[in-house]
Parts: structure tokens; C-alpha cells; sequence
């Protein structure tokens, strides 16, 4: 399993957090999502063999929010 975290812009509202969760817990391959309201970051672990970290960063992107960086271990 790989992890990546993502910088987002600052988040407004609560409910950003449930879109993301909810769209990247439904995409195959992502095990574990958590955004971090505070620090407008998005924590993922994923399995590198059925999803590439560019195209989680992608997916976010779709759904409205600016990625500023991203870190993978």
C-alpha cells in the first residue's frame, strides 16, 4: 500500500469534507481516505498496482478543489 497526502486550498465548508470522502472511498483501488478540515489536506492510502497517484490528484481536481502539493510514501 502506498500513502499520499494532498494540500488542498483552504476548505469552507463541512460538506467538502463528505464529497471528497465519499467520491475517493468509492474509487477502486483507494483503501482509506481522510480529509483534515484544518489543514485542507486529504490523506489517502491506495494499492499503486489498481490506481496511480495522479489519478487521485485528477479526481480531486474534477470535483472543484485545487491541489496546491502533494507528498507520496
Amino acid at each position: 500500500m502506498k500513502k499520499a497526502v494532498y494540500q488542498l486550498e483552504p476548505l469552507t465548508c463541512p460538506s467538502c469534507i463528505k464529497k471528497i470522502e465519499s467520491t475517493l472511498t468509492k474509487t477502486e483501488g483507494i483503501d482509506s481516505v481522510k480529509v483534515l478540515f484544518n489543514s485542507s489536506k486529504v490523506r489517502t492510502q491506495f494499492d499503486e498496482s489498481k490506481i496511480e497517484a495522479n489519478a487521485i490528484q485528477d479526481t480531486i481536481q474534477k470535483l472543484g478543489y485545487s491541489v496546491l502539493s502533494s507528498k507520496f510514501s
